[in-house]
């Protein structure tokens, strides 16, 4: 394992104050970045790097800074997105109350790079502990002139507010976080126009998440060659994955790309009370589940792909051989019509009625073709609707039923014996 990239200091007492941050090597990056780099420099390194989005997209973040227009006569904003509402996924967290000024000193730099003077971190609801964090170190990083104006004397203004949230789901889609900073409901925008061109208050404005943007100092102090040497060719870097559900030592691990599932298993101490791996969800909830045929998978974009699955936030959930996966798919599609904002009829009405239909087959009056109900359904929501919620509650229920679709029938038939229903 490689040394770790992010979360280097994260357990670090004090780390979260200025001056332990700054003896640990922070605010070296930034005043480097101003002084030796002009703005498409740090984004043709970015990119160069093959940094790519951990929010869950994970599309290359170097590419997404360019699509930023260099002629708009608007102001251009960067977001952080924070929100962090995918079950299972509590990395963002970590480095907020861990590291502070390692987001701000690589929101300052990305800021730099696309042209923004104003930034803003739209932080989850529930993150009080973190929201305040933050508050103080911006507050700290204006005092010794890391942020607001003349920025170390550069002529350059660039400051960063704090946006709490409420605690919807749907506000980590872009879009709908956009609505709901501009003091609006959370709901998402069509698209196109993309947030690059027609984002924040109609204006070029750029997102990327906590993760993403806390890679941009390591990237400036240690060269794109360093961080493309470690992960793979298309998957650099490394990655926290949060790990929670029947392992000994829930947590989060960062490790380099492509470290293989059974790999992180291991960091975990493995399944709790020596049972056997049954399935498990790679990046959080909303990717289709993988199952114990999986224990060697990579864990990087192009092998969870390949897998029919994907890397989504890092979020691994595992479940061993007790859980009922229909109880588990039925779960989760409460959770998405709950958090569904009913802004698009194929979600709204979709996901009620795979909820509907779960509860029935729950109860023990399922129905012969329910199993195919539930199939349809899902076909019927998948790429119809605004956003991505509607997508990722159809993942558990085509996955799960792809992989034990005899535990459907089980339940249908009144046979089901799993520990955990």
């Amino acid at each position: 394992m490689s040394e770790k990239i992010v979360l280097k200091y994260a357990d670090v007492p004090e780390q979260k104050n200025i001056g332990t941050y700054m003896k640990n090597g922070g605010y070296k990056a930034l005043p480097r970045a101003l002084s030796e780099y002009k703005p498409d420099e740090i984004i043709q390194l970015v990119d160069k790097s093959g940094l790519r989005g951990r929010g869950g997209a994970g599309f290359p973040t170097g590419k997404k800074w360019g699509f930023i227009p260099k002629t708009s006569p608007k102001p251009k904003y960067l977001v952080c997105n924070a929100d962090e509402g995918e079950p299972g996924t509590f990395k963002d967290r970590a480095i907020i109350e861990g590291d502070p000024h390692l987001l701000i000193e690589g929101m300052a730099i990305s800021s730099y790079a696309i042209g923004a003077h104003k930034a803003y971190i739209y932080i989850r609801g529930e993150f009080a502990m973190g929201a305040d964090i933050l508050v103080s170190a911006i507050n700290q990083a204006r005092e010794a002139g890391f942020l607001g104006k003349n920025v170390l004397g550069s002529g350059l203004d660039i400051d960063i507010d704090v946006f709490r949230g409420a605690g919807a789901y749907i506000c980590g889609e872009e879009t709908a976080l956009l609505d709901s900073l501009e003091g609006r409901r959370g709901m998402p925008r069509l698209k196109p126009p993309f947030p690059v061109v027609v984002g924040l208050y109609a204006s070029p404005t750029m997102i990327n998440n906590v993760e993403t943007l806390a890679n941009i100092p390591r990237i400036i102090d240690n060269g794109a060659e360093w961080f493309a040497g470690i992960g793979t060719p298309h998957s650099t870097g490394t990655k926290i994955f949060c790990i929670s559900g029947d392992v000994n030592k829930p947590g989060v691990y960062e490790t380099p790309m492509g470290i293989s599932f059974k790999e992180l298993l291991k960091m975990a101490d493995g399944i709790k009370d020596g049972k056997k791996l049954k399935a498990f969800f790679p990046g959080g909830s909303s990717t289709p589940i993988l199952t114990d045929a999986h224990l060697n998978i990579e864990m990087d974009f192009e092998s969870l792909k390949k897998a029919g699955s994907m890397l989504g936030s890092g979020a691994v959930i595992v479940l061993n051989e007790d859980r009922c996966m229909v109880k588990t798919a039925a779960r989760l599609v409460k959770f998405y019509r709950d958090e569904s904002c009913g802004k698009c009829s194929p979600c709204r009405e979709g996901t009620d009625w795979l909820a509907k239909v779960y509860k029935r087959i729950m109860d023990n009056k399922g129905r012969d073709g329910d199993i195919d109900l539930l199939l349809s359904i899902s076909h019927d929501i998948y790429g119809t609707t605004f956003c991505p919620l509607g997508d990722a509650a159809t993942m558990p229920v085509v996955s799960s039923i792809k992989y034990f679709r005899k535990e459907y029938e089980e339940h249908i038939n009144g046979k089901c014996n799993h520990t955990d229903n």
